[in-house]
């Protein structure tokens, strides 16, 4: 009798633990994180240009956050990189350029990276679309890094229709299921494909398995190959007939594609009974390439500069959060962020502050999800750009002040570019607002502000440049001139250069880039191996590194040997 009487006390704490992680799994939030792919700062609708419409996203900025201080990496890797890990790209090796596809590194395993410390919470983890953090060996690809599911591509960049990437003179297939080649998703648009699968991971998704984490990486709006760089169906840029610029209207026609892939993600999440216990996230992975950088045609107007540049046009990124967990919404926040936060944040927002004590690698990201939830003041004060030693370029902001040292592209890139869009209020539609599916979802949910509110939030969240200054000069960036120092509150275009005026503001932040330098981890980046080209493979761009020992196996001019392997 007391055997049976312990072994039913057994049972029903076994059950009652059961049921407990069950109920704490259903409390924590689902975690959406939307990342655009070169999206200029100007290219959303809540940043004030009325040019490309995009009210699945204005729907979630106007009723959730507006991030108006919110910095990014100035290109692909070093963004990705910083988002998964936390850290500075400088302390993993990824801080020069991108990683090319036949290059035989990746972001290094000793990383321990986001869906990771979110499986470790209790999270089902799955990616749709890009990854740009390694492929040569397959334990550096998703499934090998914290994610259950992958429909997407391995590299930087790739035709949004046949899914071939060409590069460096090498081309071959780019799109997997899993680690499979997706020989089957031929001629499916890239953004469709992407939003299928984040569609059907979601109404798939099972609670009981614990919070769903989707990370959506989206290809658009990055540039394709050479010969066909912004691929974009006919029907989608006969809608934008309004824009005169022929590829501006073609980039245009990508982004609305991606917005309304947002707002397909958000109808879903509604209808599987998600939304509600949610946070989603949408961001830029950095500048966008305007003016034919890139051969594309982004916007990042009134900023200065471009993607891959350390100007505000490069690392100032369109960003926004949203969630009902957010107790003040409906608002544009100041708080000055940096995309190794993102980590910790949402880390905080799933596991508690116990979550963030637990961390098993120092991070440079802060946690701001208190900051965010109650509109306090952000813990972070210094946001490091980039330091590249390479190409003898690095910039810091600390508070108001930012320092830039060097250039990109011998100043090529250092202007301001439009096109400015149209900036009139009554240019912008309104009621695409609403009539968006997640406008629908959010009416249904009493969270989609009123157009007033919207209105006000517009036009705080739209930047303008000073037109004119009595203090400052005009800042010439090269490797052998000077640092430029601005107000980056007051003079968020760059124009004036206070480094005269202000000798110990300049002499103080100089003194935080050398701190920061003295921590650098030396770039990664290695020479293409010639064992990767497609040629070899299928055709496809794959794990070349899995199938020869890189270390006695070294490359040599003639593959002959290689190739009866």
């Amino acid at each position: 009798m007391l055997l049976s009487g312990f072994l039913f006390l057994i049972l029903t704490n076994i059950v009652n633990g059961e049921e407990v992680a069950r109920m704490t799994a259903a409390t924590k939030p689902n975690i959406i994180f939307i990342l655009a792919d070169d999206l200029g700062f100007n290219d959303v609708g809540f940043h004030g240009s009325a040019q490309i419409p995009t009210p699945n996203i204005d729907a979630l900025a106007y009723s959730g956050i507006i991030l108006n201080r919110y910095y990014v990496n100035p290109i692909c890797t070093p963004s990705r990189s910083a988002l998964m890990t936390g850290k500075y790209p400088i302390h993993t090796g990824m801080q020069h350029t991108v990683l090319y596809a036949a290059e035989p590194r990746g972001l290094p395993l000793k990383e321990k990276i986001l869906p990771q410390y979110l499986n470790d919470l209790g999270y089902a983890s799955h990616i749709a679309g890009k990854w740009h953090l390694g492929h040569w060996k397959l334990e550096y690809t998703p499934l090998y890094r914290g994610f259950r599911s992958h429909v997407g591509f391995w590299s930087g960049h790739h035709d949004y229709n046949d899914h071939t990437a060409f590069e460096h003179n090498l081309w071959g297939l780019d799109m997997r299921n899993g680690v499979d080649v997706a020989f089957d998703l031929h001629g499916k648009y890239t953004t469709d494909v992407i939003t299928e699968q984040s569609v059907k991971v979601i109404a798939s998704h099972n609670a009981t398995e614990g919070p769903l984490f989707l990370y959506v990486a989206h290809a658009a709006c990055h540039s394709s190959n050479p010969y066909n760089p912004l691929p974009v169906p006919d029907d989608d840029v006969m809608k934008m007939g309004h824009i005169p610029h022929y590829k501006r209207r073609k980039y245009a026609a990508m982004v609305s594609k991606m917005d309304e892939s947002v707002g397909m993600i958000v109808d879903q999440l509604r209808k599987s009974n998600m939304l509600e216990n949610s946070i989603i996230i949408f961001s830029s992975d950095n500048g966008g390439p305007a003016q034919g950088f890139n051969l594309n045609f982004a916007s990042n107007y009134p900023l200065k500069g471009v993607k891959n540049t350390l100007w505000e046009g490069g690392v100032r990124a369109a960003g926004l959060i949203w969630s009902p967990l957010l107790k003040k919404r409906e608002r544009v926040a100041d708080q000055t962020m940096h995309i190794t936060d993102w980590l910790p944040t949402l880390l905080e927002a799933a596991g508690g502050p116990s979550a963030l004590a637990n961390l098993s690698q120092e991070l440079d990201g802060q946690s701001i999800w208190q900051a965010l939830t109650h509109d306090e003041a952000s813990p972070r004060r210094t946001v490091l750009h980039n330091i590249d030693d390479i190409w003898g370029s690095a910039a810091v902001t600390v508070g108001d002040w930012k320092v830039v040292k060097g250039t990109n592209y011998k100043g090529g890139w250092d202007g301001w570019y439009g096109p400015s869009g149209e900036r009139s209020p009554h240019a912008y539609d309104w009621h695409l607002v609403p009539k968006s599916p997640s406008g629908k979802a959010l009416v249904a949910l009493k969270m989609l502000p009123s157009q007033a509110d919207q209105q006000r939030l517009r036009e705080a969240a739209t930047v303008t440049c000073q037109g004119q200054s009595s203090q400052g000069s005009s800042c010439k960036a090269t490797a052998f001139s000077a640092p430029c120092l601005f107000h980056i509150r007051d003079d968020p275009c760059e124009q004036f250069n206070l480094a005269e005026q202000y000798p110990k503001v300049l002499s103080d932040l100089m003194a935080e880039l050398d701190r920061f330098n003295s921590t650098v981890v030396p770039p990664s980046n290695k020479p293409g191996d010639p064992r990767a080209d497609p040629r070899f493979w299928n055709f496809t761009w794959t794990n070349f590194g899995d199938y020869f020992n890189y270390n006695e196996d070294p490359i040599s001019g003639d593959l002959s040997l290689f190739l009866k392997k």
